[in-house]
């Protein structure tokens, strides 16, 4: 039983050790940007809307590459989906707790939820959603963003999801 628990805490440590530390460079300065506002939360998120960039999402990015900016807004990445989306999300290789908020076409919160960094979990609605938002973790319930709550999101990145 003891070699057991010594063997988890090897893996524990080496996993804190490897999956801490950015592996790969996140290229987010690539990606568009555009302010988005729901209750007093104004956040200035990355805009991924392909494949490949909401596949990488914020993996790799530290606490310092998310760290809000100086004039107090938020950072964080908008997830943009051409159709109703059913699959989850998960925070591989992703180094620090996040939150999510699922929108609803017409941009409204389904449901959040606070991601534990590097969970191979799947965070996911209970129903279909065409936009996701992450920040940092706590974000959103400070701000009290909750289902039902209202994303503003400019029509030029709407258009793009049409």
């Amino acid at each position: 039983m003891g070699r057991h628990i010594g063997i988890l805490m090897t893996i524990s440590i080496w996993r804190l050790l490897t999956g801490c530390t950015p592996n790969e460079p996140n290229e987010l300065d690539k990606l568009g940007t555009v302010d988005l506002h729901v209750n007093d939360l104004v956040v200035r998120a990355w805009i991924a809307d392909d494949n490949d960039e909401r596949m990488k999402g914020l993996m790799f990015v530290t606490a310092e590459g998310l760290a809000p900016l100086d004039d107090g807004r938020q950072r964080g990445m908008l997830f943009v989906f051409d159709r109703d989306q059913f699959h989850g999300f998960w925070m591989r290789n992703t180094i620090i707790d996040l939150d999510i908020a699922f929108l609803r076409e017409d941009r409204t919160v389904i449901q959040t939820f606070t991601m534990a960094a590097l969970d191979e979990g799947r965070y996911m609605p209970g129903e279909g959603y065409r936009y996701a938002v992450e920040v940092n973790a706590g974000v959103l319930s400070r701000h009290g963003v909750k289902p039902g709550d209202t994303f503003q999101i400019p029509e030029s990145v709407l258009k793009q999801s049409r």
